[in-house]
């Protein structure tokens, strides 16, 4: 691995180091790469040192030229500029190591200790996030950055290339592989990752009480973890409920009817559509999707429409869900926040109604509005909190190693092969 920025001292980078990785959204007509500070790929990734990428953030926002050392042109400037949207940082292995001895000691010292998991607890499994520098959001609005209108048009022939081949499929059209579904997402073959089952090992173990999830994605659930220990705020796509009696039914399949809510969207994006309207559909009044899976309750006497347990914009989070989550996170004397960015409310605010002062620990590889918090001291110069930036796998690998003895802990991973088959088994 080598360091993006041209001008780097040492151009060599190691994934132990500290570092940032970035992407932009490169023009897809030909230009010359030889007038740009940063080697980009073609899929405008880069990775830098974190010195350089600061270097590299100074010489976008400079004015003047200097005589000496390099200089960022305009057109760069702009590219820097949606990289710096949604930069990630990756802290150093020795310390992600340092901090995850502190936080095992604090995990087995807490007495009432709450994880607050996002997407990129599931990024390992396959499923992309939404804010990361290849985030779902962050794609939709690099993809509608017209990058190619601010490189100038008439550049000379040499040392220029093209960034991006014509593809069938683009980001922007939505369009996925039909064969998988919920975004291109195949729900049924993904498994828990190491943060899923150290989770809920934590929570066997009597270290961890509760789990509150912006996730819907039932990895926690696969994994072991039960639903009375877990509040899955934005629900779950193998969860389905009935209308009427609002008995819960948990599946072994994806239980969402994609097809009557693009037959919504369709009518809504474009007044018309070819889908024939399922019979079973309603349009929700919030949402303006469908709720509704076609099937029915099998309580005795009831028959009601079940409908999916999703929230999608503008619904309303269950009360008997937030209610759990409340109680949980006002009892909280340490929350593990892993995997998210805290931008989403009021799913965030939980993270905020634990004992003062706040004891905070928070995994991931993008800022938060939180990040202060983990420093605060106590008065006697204890750090409350911790703060890493990077994989919450690879985190959690070293949190284990403190939390179980050698012996334990092999047997345990050792065993993963054998959890494999059972989640196969309950997939099937």
């Amino acid at each position: 691995m080598s360091c993006s920025f041209k001008n780097c001292k040492s151009n060599s980078l190691d994934e132990s180091e500290c570092r940032i990785e970035a992407k932009t959204v490169l023009p897809k007509r030909e230009f010359d790469e030889s007038k740009l500070c940063i080697r980009w790929r073609s899929d405008g990734e880069a990775k830098f040192h974190k010195d350089c990428w600061n270097d590299v953030l100074k010489l976008s926002r400079s004015r003047a030229k200097k005589k000496d050392g390099p200089n960022m042109s305009h057109q760069e400037k702009v590219l820097v500029k949606e990289a710096a949207k949604s930069f990630e940082q990756f802290d150093s292995f020795q310390h992600v190591c340092r901090e995850a001895k502190r936080v095992a000691k604090m995990i087995t010292s807490s007495k009432h200790c709450v994880a607050f998991t996002g997407a990129g607890i599931s990024t390992s499994a396959g499923i992309g996030d939404y804010r990361g520098k290849s985030g779902k959001w962050t794609e939709m609005d690099q993809n509608s950055l017209d990058v190619d209108s601010v490189f100038e048009k008439n550049e000379p022939e040499t040392k220029k290339r093209k960034t991006q081949p014509e593809a069938t499929v683009t980001p922007q059209t939505g369009e996925e592989d039909d064969d998988n579904e919920g975004d291109g997402v195949p729900y049924e073959s993904l498994r828990p990752t190491y943060t899923h089952e150290a989770l809920y090992k934590l929570l066997q173990d009597g270290y961890l009480h509760y789990i509150i999830s912006q996730n819907g994605d039932g990895l926690h659930g696969l994994s072991g973890v039960p639903q009375d220990a877990i509040s899955e705020l934005h629900g779950n796509v193998f969860i389905e409920r009935c209308e009427s009696c609002g008995k819960r039914y948990e599946r072994d399949f994806y239980v969402m009817d994609d097809i009557s809510s693009q037959y919504y969207e369709e009518l809504e994006d474009y007044g018309k559509t070819d889908i024939r309207k399922p019979k079973h559909a309603v349009k929700c009044k919030r949402c303006g999707l469908c709720h509704r899976t076609g099937r029915k309750c099998e309580k005795k006497g009831c028959r009601g429409y079940l409908i999916d347990s999703i929230i999608n914009f503008r619904d309303h989070l269950e009360d008997e869900i937030t209610d759990r989550a409340t109680a949980n996170a006002s009892q909280c004397d340490l929350m593990l926040c892993l995997g998210t960015t805290l931008m989403v409310t009021p799913a965030s605010d939980f993270v905020e109604l634990g004992k003062h002062p706040l004891r905070l620990v928070i995994c991931n590889r993008q800022e938060t509005y939180m990040d202060s918090v983990c420093a605060e001291k106590t008065k006697d110069g204890q750090q409350l909190g911790s703060r890493v930036f990077g994989d919450c796998d690879v985190f959690f690998r070293e949190v284990m190693k403190h939390i179980l003895d050698p012996e334990s802990l092999k047997r345990w991973e050792d065993d993963r092969g054998k959890r494999m088959k059972k989640y196969d088994k309950h997939r099937s």
